[in-house]
Formats: C-alpha cells, structure tokens, sequence
C-alpha cells in the first residue's frame, strides 16, 4: 500500500492497483473543458505523476466548462495548468505535477518516458501530430472532442468521442477519424454555434469515458486486449455506443501511418509500471 490515502472504494480494481496507479505517469495536453476534467478525476483515483501541458491562460468564455476555474483566476489571467495543478494538488497533495505552460511540441520530451498520452486538443491536424508522437515512444494515445453542429433553425446536434488507440493496432488514420479530406480542411472551429462551442456535461462526460479506458489499461480490473476503443457520444439523446465506423473500413494488420525512423518507437525503453 502507498499509505498516501484510503482507496479501498476502488479495491476491485485490483490488489497492486493502487501502487500501479501511484506509479503511472501521465501526460494531459490540453487543460481546457476536457483535459481539466481528465485531471480532477486522475487526482482523484491516485495516478502518481500528471504532466500538464496547454500554453492558454483561462479567458471569461472558459467558466462554463472549466474544471477548478475561479472568476478570480480569469480577472488574474491565470494559466490553465496553473489552475489543473491546484485543483490535483487540493485532493491529493502528494501527487507529482509537471506543468507546462506550452504547446506540446514545446515539451515533448516529456511523453518520452510517460505510460500514457491523452489529447484533449482542437484540430485533427494536432491530434495527428500528438497520436505520432506518443507511438514514437509505444504509449497509448487516448482522444477526447466534441463537435456541435447546426440541423435547423435553433437547433444543434451535439457528438463526440474518445478513441483510444495503442502501439501495434490501428491509429486514428487507419480507423478513419482523420482523414486527408479533414486534415485538408483543418477544422479549427466546431460546427455552427460560435467559435469552439464547449458545454461542461459532454466534457465531462467524454473525460470520464478517457479516465475509464486509461484504467482499463494499466489495471486488472477488466481484462482486454483490444487495440483499439472508439465510443461516440451522442449528446441530444445522451447515449454512448461503440462506434460503428470502424465496421466499414478494412483494418490493417500493421499500421502504414506510424513506422520509419520516426515511427517505431524505442526498442531499449522500458517504462516500468509492471
């Protein structure tokens, strides 16, 4: 035991899992609606190491989503990561924070010897860059988004998904999610209601379906051996269904888009979580 809190609600998910928890060391880029949720919820199941990276201060149009934002921090002008690192560090003080106030590229090096990688950025493009990045090191890439679309007159659509992918299995090109089309198009806005439309509950609930998979991963609680996660929400009818997507596509045997120099990841790095 790490005698560094009572877990024992969350006994069933294994006997060494509160140790593989307070060992695990995990990689949050983007700390706005998604991401800041992702970290409340990592603090509170006791993940050791969370590494914070988004290079935004909080703006007013971020209180109506963002985890711990105080109307103090926007008059301050507070960086995000600031404001992710205080609400981890008020539920459990012993957790390790990094925190960055940079683009990902910027701080890169510390996916290296991460155990998991969770996007919760804007544009396909990003997301693309950030899956690569973490297959260069053989982590899993957990994807969270939303998208708001506009179906009639006063009324919008709301979706979104969590895909998660790992080294070895298809990623987020060979699934179909990103495509030449969309990257072409580079979709930097979301759907039809203003710039970025983001409400609190489906981030909320997108993060807790990313915290559920990371879970999955590095505890003995329900063994799988999927390669690959892709649940859409659907934000009108409140429902989340695996994707059907994938059905329709035939699925490589090895990855095409990750592998090269750049790709294979690093055969003498051992991230010693078991």
């Amino acid at each position: 035991m790490t005698g560094k809190g009572d877990f024992s609600r969350q006994s069933f998910l294994g006997a060494e899992s509160e140790e593989r928890l307070a060992r695990l060391r995990v990689v949050i880029a983007g700390l706005g609606g998604g991401g800041s949720h992702v970290a409340q919820q990592l603090a509170h199941v006791g993940v050791g190491e969370i590494r914070l990276l988004d290079p935004d201060c909080i703006e007013p149009s971020n209180l109506n989503r963002l985890v711990g934002g105080m109307q103090d921090d926007v008059n301050a002008r507070r960086p995000k990561v600031e404001i992710a690192q205080r609400t981890i560090l008020g539920i459990r003080p012993w957790i390790r924070i990094v925190a960055k106030k940079k683009k990902w590229q910027e701080a890169a090096k510390l996916i290296a010897d991460a155990h998991v990688v969770v996007g919760c950025l804007d544009g396909y493009q990003q997301r693309d860059y950030l899956e690569g990045a973490a297959r260069r090191y053989l982590l899993p890439y957990i994807d969270v988004g939303m998208d708001v679309t506009k179906i009639a007159d006063d009324e919008f659509a709301v979706s979104g998904q969590m895909i998660m992918t790992r080294p070895g299995g298809p990623c987020l090109q060979c699934l179909g999610f990103i495509t030449p089309e969309r990257l072409a198009q580079e979709e930097n806005r979301y759907g039809d209601a203003g710039g970025n439309p983001q409400v609190v509950w489906t981030n909320g609930t997108l993060a807790s379906l990313a915290v559920g998979a990371l879970i999955k991963l590095v505890t003995p609680w329900f063994s799988t051996q999927d390669l690959f996660t892709w649940l859409e929400l659907d934000g009108n009818a409140q429902t989340v269904m695996p994707s059907e997507q994938p059905r329709y596509r035939v699925l490589p045997k090895t990855c095409p888009h990750r592998g090269g120099q750049d790709g294979l990841g690093d055969p003498f790095f051992r991230n010693g979580l078991v």
